[in-house]
């Protein structure tokens, strides 16, 4: 995959071993490492190679491919801290909580009544017209 990064982002330093890092997994794409302000044990984030703000910007082979590395972590997380769940977390913009915009997957274990909170309130229920609407955007 052609790579991009950016000299000014931290993201890409840490993903491509300019600085040092805890990494737990390593391939030609992605550096897992572990999150240096953990929510839980073993809280660790995926960092693409290559540089891309969000979502929006990630190139499709990439998109495609970090979710398969995203089964990975939570696979060796359940099997080594034996977790009794995981969140797949991933923010785009200030409005979502995005504090680093390099494009990032969190992978949090969950233990029952841990103290990580994840949640929002929930809103009124969607409409047809509300369907019809999104559906434009595709």
């Amino acid at each position: 995959m052609n790579k991009h990064t950016d000299d000014n982002c931290i993201f890409c330093k840490l993903a491509n071993g300019q600085i040092p890092t805890n990494s737990i997994y390593e391939d030609d794409d992605f550096n897992v490492i572990l999150d240096q302000e953990p929510a839980a044990k073993g809280h660790c984030i995926i960092l693409p190679k290559t540089h891309a703000a969000n979502l929006y910007e990630l190139p499709d082979d990439y998109c495609s491919k970090i979710m398969g590395v995203a089964k990975k972590c939570a696979s060796a997380l359940k099997n080594t801290l034996h977790c009794d769940g995981i969140n797949v977390l991933q923010n785009n913009g200030d409005a979502a909580g995005q504090t680093v915009f390099h494009l990032h997957v969190h992978v949090i274990p969950r233990y029952d009544n841990d103290s990580v909170t994840i949640t929002w309130d929930k809103k009124e229920a969607p409409t047809a017209a509300d369907a019809e609407e999104i559906k434009k955007g595709f």
